[in-house]
Formats: structure tokens, sequence, C-alpha cells
């Protein structure tokens, strides 16, 4: 990739930066409120699988094929850090949440403007290892739900791909993401949260 084309790069995720904050503030603002008086907490980039990877245990051999120098628990991530956790402080139960916001092909665009692969980070979430540390730390390990939340904004909420996409993905776990269309109040965000998702908290 030429020098120009990664100084655009650069730039343009300068700017997604600063959307998926303005998006991550929205979303804290509405929980925050809601939140405030009762025994659900929001936390902010939670740090309870800041550690996660530096657990992992190497085979001897792995080891003395990889670089191996000593793990600094205090200045760097060895895991993973979601946008966003709601606990229950009574039960200590804690679902994990990520913020997801995109452009999409919407009306006066190309089927270009999907072309962002924010939506396809989040697949990382699916795999056995973190599954299973997400069920352990947050405690919730019904069957029927992910032990995640993906809050999706931007145009990828309208895109007609990416929409069928996405929940192609999710399949039966359709209450784990939500679409947070443009337009769309902050109470929808929460009865979808009271209706699909409160309840595993308990």
């Amino acid at each position: 990739m030429g020098k120009s084309a990664l100084s655009g790069r650069d730039n343009w995720e300068t700017v997604s930066g600063k959307k998926a904050l303005g998006a991550e503030q929205d979303l804290y603002e509405v929980f925050t409120k809601e939140f405030e008086g009762t025994k659900y907490k929001l936390h902010k980039k939670p740090k309870h699988l800041k550690k996660l990877y530096a657990s992992v245990v190497l085979d001897d051999e792995v080891i003395k094929q990889i670089f191996n120098p000593d793990i600094d628990l205090d200045n760097k991530l060895w895991g993973v850090e979601p946008d966003f956790a709601i606990e229950n402080t009574e039960t200590g139960k804690i679902l994990f949440g990520e913020i997801k916001r995109q452009d999409g092909w919407v009306e006066g665009k190309n089927p270009s403007a999907g072309r962002g692969n924010a939506h396809e980070r989040l697949c990382k979430l699916f795999t056995p290892g973190l599954l299973k540390a997400y069920r352990q730390i947050g405690g919730i390990d019904a069957e029927e739900v992910l032990p995640f939340w993906v809050v999706f904004q931007g145009d990828i909420t309208r895109d007609p791909k990416r929409v069928r996409e996405i929940t192609f993905w999710f399949d039966k776990y359709y209450m784990n993401f939500f679409m947070w269309r443009p337009g769309m109040s902050g109470e929808k965000l929460i009865e979808h949260f009271n209706k699909y998702l409160k309840n595993y908290l308990d």
C-alpha cells in the first residue's frame, strides 16, 4: 500500500474513531440515566477481560518458536476491552457489549458505501474461547442467549446487504443484537434490553 493510500486510511480511521466515540456516548448517556438509582450499573470500557490472554499456557515447543518477553500486565492489553458492560450489582452478573457504527448502502449511495469492516470485527465474539470466557466472567450461562450484546448504529442499520448478513450470523440469537437506526429514540434501545436481555442478569 502506497504512502498516499496509507495517509488516506489514517484520515478515515480518525474520522471513524470520532464517529464511534459519539455513538458510544449516546448509548452511555441513555443507560446511565436509565440505571440511576437502580441495581444496574453501566461500565464504560470494562476491564474485566483486559488480562484474558496472559493466562494462556503454551507448549514448551511453541514458546521456543516465538518471541517470549516478560508480560507487563500493568501497561499492556493482554485480552479484550468491550465498549460497555451492564452489571446487576446484586447478582454480579454482567452482559458485555459492543457498539459498531458503520456506513452503509442506502438511498443516494453506491453499494460500495457498505464496504467497512467494523461489523466483521465482532465475529471474534463467536469464537469458542471468548464465548467461554464471557460466560464464566459474566455469569450468563443460559444456552438460549449469548453472553454479549452488539448495538449497531449508522447507515449499516439500513443497508440491505449488511442487515441480512448480520441477521444470518446471529441466527436464532436475534436478542443479542440491536439495530439502533437513525432517528430511533433511546427508549427503543432500552425496550430491547428490558424485553430480551435484562432477565438474564437476575
